[in-house]
């Protein structure tokens, strides 16, 4: 391929993503794609098949459910949260929608689940198994999922109904609650 040619197509690799959309390894664009879910980890971690670029496990974007496998076992409402995700998910199809930033520090990709037309990372954050967690460059529902937790934690609804030395627990995500008791 001449330099241009290749310039040309690099170029236009890099305008697509910052539409959104991912780069597979061989330079392709990934905006979402279909799997099936084939095992909850946790709350916002599942694994699919097939593998997107070779990478099973998925992170949801925006939310940070409570770890299962926290050191020292598993954090205030986690069984919980893993239970709803494994109702809601495992062994469904799903549609899988990709952010700019493909995967995380962990090598997991990185995405928002939807399920009968309905995102899963929101419906986490609605049903309050899982607090609001964002990383740029992928903040695209950044409002809708905020609207979420807002409309959880007013109610109390979750993990946002337990009392603060449970909630003190939880990962500091900036929302008020976690880092330690």
């Amino acid at each position: 391929m001449p330099p241009r040619t290749a310039r040309i197509l690099c170029l236009f690799a890099a305008l697509l993503c910052a539409g959104g959309c991912a780069l597979l390894s061989s330079g392709q664009a990934l905006s979402e794609r279909e799997a099936v879910v084939t095992r909850v980890i946790d709350g916002d971690t599942i694994e699919v098949s097939p593998p997107v670029r070779g990478e099973e496990d998925v992170r949801l974007i925006g939310v940070d459910a409570p770890e299962l496998h926290a050191p020292g076992g598993p954090q205030p409402y986690a069984r919980r949260a893993a239970a709803f995700a494994e109702r809601r998910l495992e062994g469904r199809r799903v549609r899988l929608e990709f952010g700019p930033e493909l995967e995380d520090r962990y090598g997991r990709v990185l995405a928002y689940v939807y399920t009968g037309g309905e995102m899963f990372n929101r419906l986490l954050l609605e049903k309050g198994y899982a607090q609001l967690a964002l990383f740029p460059p992928n903040t695209r529902y950044a409002g809708s999922l905020r609207q979420a937790q807002r409309e959880a934690r007013e109610a109390r609804r979750g993990l946002w109904g337990l009392p603060p030395d449970e909630l003190c627990r939880l990962a500091d995500r900036g929302n008020g609650i976690g880092g330690g008791c």
